[in-house]
């Protein structure tokens, strides 16, 4: 072959890279876009399992659940770094996608000045017509979690929805009801935070006893099963201080109401209140005080009542 042919050949095959460069380019600037997400992504992965293993290793446990008996901080710790893998997360993925975007523009618009003009322009519009509540609900995740007000496995109250939190996003924030529903709550749109899952929490129990019982002694039996209770097996990890009466709450011609109050740890006052709940009722059954069965005195539909002639019913 002379050099005639190989120049030949040469010049087509540069044609050839010159007529398929741009799609080519593209499609590196995707995969290298996929490579790298996906690269962040297991880095991101990698040091929250670590900084979880950490944890549950220096509080010897093996499942994360098992934490709720390790001290406060301990689960903070970890639940704060899920939620922060989670937010990385997303936004790692955001960035690669806007870096990409405006490189395949730069590659596929030769007139980049124009053309970054024209994104300027777009992104302009899109902010004054409706680009505000996306801005104002990234804005809110970063602060949420900055704060720390709350992370994924805490139990919160937003208003319209409450229950566990499962994901924490740049934009959204996903939580499962008590029900199983599960809510999307746009950041943006949580105005106040109600976490059940921080510090310590209470179970409260109102108690109603005879109006002619004795409250002293029921008071006793009251306070000797929540206290018997609090220093038992699995409920001694639950419970952080001794019970406490906090007296009369209420009193009528029916029942004379005693408030019981128990601090527990973040997230367990609701088994712990259902469980004491049971040993009252086994207490009080014991010492022969029963509870009595509160009435309530309701209009009929007209709305009468007994000054005005009508008949009250008791329900």
């Amino acid at each position: 072959m002379g050099d005639t042919d190989w120049t030949a050949v040469w010049a087509d095959v540069m044609e050839f890279l010159a007529a398929w460069r741009v799609p080519a380019t593209v499609v590196g600037i995707i995969l290298g876009a996929i490579v790298a997400r996906w690269v962040l992504q297991f880095l991101v992965r990698r040091i929250v399992h670590r900084v979880v293993t950490g944890v549950k290793k220096s509080q010897g446990v093996e499942f994360t659940q098992e934490l709720n008996a390790s001290p406060l901080h301990a689960v903070r710790v970890v639940q704060r770094t899920r939620t922060l893998g989670n937010v990385f997360g997303n936004l790692i993925t955001a960035v690669i996608v806007m870096v990409a975007f405006l490189v395949i523009i730069n590659v596929t618009i030769p007139n980049v000045t124009g053309a970054f003009a024209l994104i300027t322009a777009a992104v302009g519009a899109g902010l004054g017509f409706g680009a505000q509540s996306l801005i104002k609900d990234i804005l809110n995740g970063l602060f949420m979690v900055a704060e720390d007000q709350f992370g994924v496995g805490d139990i919160i109250d937003v208003g319209e929805a409450s229950g566990v939190v499962e994901s924490v996003g740049i934009r959204v924030t996903s939580i499962r009801s008590v029900d199983g529903t599960l809510w999307w709550v746009r950041n943006g749109e949580i105005l106040r935070v109600g976490n059940m899952s921080q510090g310590w929490a209470r179970a409260v129990i109102d108690l109603p006893v005879p109006y002619a019982a004795n409250l002293d002694d029921v008071t006793a039996t009251v306070l000797e099963t929540a206290t018997a209770m609090s220093e038992s097996g699995e409920w001694r990890r639950k419970i952080m201080a001794k019970p406490e009466i906090w007296g009369v709450e209420s009193i009528s011609a029916e029942a004379t109401v005693l408030r019981l109050v128990v601090k527990t740890r973040p997230s367990e006052q609701w088994g712990v209140a259902r469980e004491l709940r049971a040993r009252l009722k086994s207490a009080l059954d014991a010492s022969g005080v029963s509870i009595p069965s509160l009435k309530r005195i309701v209009m009929d539909p007209a709305g009468n009542s007994a000054a005005n002639g009508g008949t009250p019913k008791e329900k």
